[in-house]
């Protein structure tokens, strides 16, 4: 039987390592494009949705209540739109970038990170907008995205200063 070499004690006073600068970048750029590009899928899956009748929604018991009423056609709505996928998938890409943010948030700089993910978002679900609904990116929302961009670099700047 092979014996598993320990893992050796590292010096208290030697600092962590860090990852790459790369991994921020792609970490930003994957959490902004599941933050901002599933919003459009989204939003197009919740408008086209049409929901099946449910006959538990006309019963005596469920409209004698107004509570039991909302509450039985919330929870139909949610349980339509998870089993509809055109919904659910963009919504769990969508769940699973706020994970990575939250990653990111634990080793990155947040008063970089914070900005620059939210920017990304804004850009990709500009872009989303454009390829799901063919939306023209105006020439103002074209100019408002490469201020943003610049913000970002303004951001990176000033914390490498």
């Amino acid at each position: 039987m092979d014996a598993v070499a320990p893992i050796p004690p590292t010096d208290a006073g030697s600092p962590a390592r860090q990852p790459g600068a790369l991994n921020y970048v792609v970490g930003f750029l994957l959490v902004g494009l599941a933050w901002g590009f599933t919003t459009p899928f989204i939003r197009r899956a919740a408008r086209e949705h049409h929901p099946p009748p449910h006959p538990v929604l006309e019963s005596a018991a469920v409209t004698r209540s107004w509570l039991k009423t909302r509450a039985y056609r919330a929870f139909f709505a949610v349980v339509d739109l998870l089993r509809n996928p055109r919904y659910a998938v963009p919504l769990l890409i969508n769940l699973t970038g706020s994970v990575w943010f939250f990653i990111l948030i634990g080793n990155a700089e947040l008063s970089l990170t914070v900005p620059i993910v939210n920017t990304l978002a804004f850009l990709f679900t500009v872009v989303g907008d454009w390829w799901v609904e063919n939306k023209v990116i105006s020439r103002s929302t074209l100019m408002g995205m490469i201020l943003s961009l610049c913000g970002i670099g303004l951001c990176v700047h000033s914390k490498n200063t």
